[in-house]
């Protein structure tokens, strides 16, 4: 891996945030599943997203690349009884496809890289025999499972990731009956659910909400679709940030009616102070006083590294709670980035589920530690901004798992970079 070192600046222009991952993941499985063709454009290939064309193309789906427009030939090219399914280390790609290669009576093995194998998988490892599929793992990766998903009532915890409903909620609409998931506790990250429902609805499959949960009609099939990624708000928050922090960015390209839970940027930037506009789409952001807030990170959990660090440079104590599942992502995201920024100076206290931070005028130069994590990486580097001379981040590449362009668009935006490979 390789470090870069980030030299304060100011970033000025107008950039499009890359499309939506979450977003990209569920279409190409959709496609996938359908009888037929399928075109998505907009698609970024990211390490996860590859991660998910692999998988379907394991299962038999045909796909090509032309620019950024992904075509998939989806469930009439299906061929296979079994399959090995590499998910790298995307958890979405993972935790979606284990109830899908359930449902199509795939006899299948799971394996990941990085801390993927350590992600908890055990609501489908509890699920999933009861429902007449047999799985074997010593509680992570590899997985292997074989048998037919049968339909039923599936009870799931509503605060665990919402992965795993989703996961769900794309398979069981396959199986000849019908099918109901009931939540056992308060549903987290809802806005994922929403996009999960939205983009079945496109491809002519359809869910229930009801109290408590879900009801599936079973027998649906999905249909061939031409379909348009939208940009993802988790990385349009990065410059979001750095416009806070004193640069001048526009934002084109995004979707200001989405479902995505991170579309709540906006709203908590402006709660930090900042003022922003939106003239014929295009979205500005500037800086002026900011003070730090309180933050329910519950349902938006990919935000809180880009807002921890614009709370490190904001006026007053900030306050981020309910953030205890971003120690099982990539990284132990709330020990990664409070590590980071008190190696930058930063007035930074951990707590087991969220982060108190005490706002300053300037982060000093230094060394950070990435963790591997892109979106550990790209905080840090907004922040580093706003520091009193050069900070070295460790694991660059690790961009790659999701916006392999941003140190590019960084860059084009006036970002002063310098690569020291590993």
């Amino acid at each position: 891996m390789s470090n870069i070192e980030i030299s304060p600046s100011v970033l000025s222009g107008r950039v499009s945030p890359p499309p939506s991952k979450s977003a990209a993941h569920r279409a190409v499985l959709c496609a996938a599943l359908s009888d037929g063709i399928s075109t998505l454009r907009h698609i970024d290939l990211s390490n996860d997203i590859q991660a998910t064309i692999d998988c379907v193309q394991a299962l038999g789906a045909k796909t090509s690349l032309d620019g950024d427009v992904l075509t998939v030939d989806g469930r009439s090219s299906f061929c296979m009884d079994s399959a090995v399914f590499d998910c790298g280390e995307s958890g979405s790609t993972l935790r979606f496809l284990i109830p899908l290669a359930a449902a199509l009576g795939v006899r299948s093995r799971f394996t990941g890289q990085g801390r993927l194998p350590m992600r908890p998988i055990g609501i489908y490892l509890d699920c999933l025999p009861k429902a007449g599929v047999e799985c074997k793992s010593d509680g992570g990766l590899p997985l292997e499972i074989h048998g037919q998903l049968r339909s039923g009532t599936f009870e799931i915890p509503g605060n665990i990731s919402s992965q795993f409903i989703t996961g769900f909620l794309l398979a069981l609409p396959l199986l000849k009956g019908d099918s109901k998931i009931i939540l056992t506790s308060p549903l987290e990250s809802s806005g994922y659910i929403d996009m999960t429902i939205d983009i079945m609805e496109a491809f002519g499959v359809y869910v229930n909400a009801v109290e408590n949960g879900f009801e599936i009609s079973g027998g649906q099939s999905y249909k061939p679709k031409n379909y348009t990624i939208e940009g993802d708000w988790s990385q349009a928050a990065f410059y979001l940030s750095a416009a806070a922090l004193g640069s001048n960015i526009e934002l084109e390209g995004m979707n200001l009616k989405s479902k995505q839970g991170d579309r709540a940027c906006l709203e908590l930037f402006e709660h930090f102070g900042c003022e922003i506009s939106i003239d014929d789409g295009i979205i500005r952001a500037q800086g002026k006083t900011l003070h730090g807030i309180n933050i329910n990170a519950k349902n938006i959990p990919d935000l809180v590294p880009t807002l921890a660090c614009t709370a490190a440079l904001c006026q007053g104590t900030t306050t981020i709670a309910n953030a205890h599942r971003l120690r099982l992502k990539e990284s132990d995201r709330l020990k990664a980035i409070s590590e980071g920024l008190s190696a930058l100076g930063a007035d930074i206290e951990e707590k087991p589920d969220g982060l108190v931070i005490h706002g300053r005028d300037n982060l000093s130069e230094g060394f950070a530690e990435g963790y591997n994590d892109h979106r550990i990486v790209m905080a840090l580097s907004i922040a580093a901004l706003r520091a009193s001379g050069a900070v070295t981040i460790s694991d660059m590449e690790s961009i790659n798992k999701s916006y392999p362009n941003f140190f590019k668009d960084y860059v084009n935006l006036g970002g002063k970079v310098n690569v020291h490979m590993g």
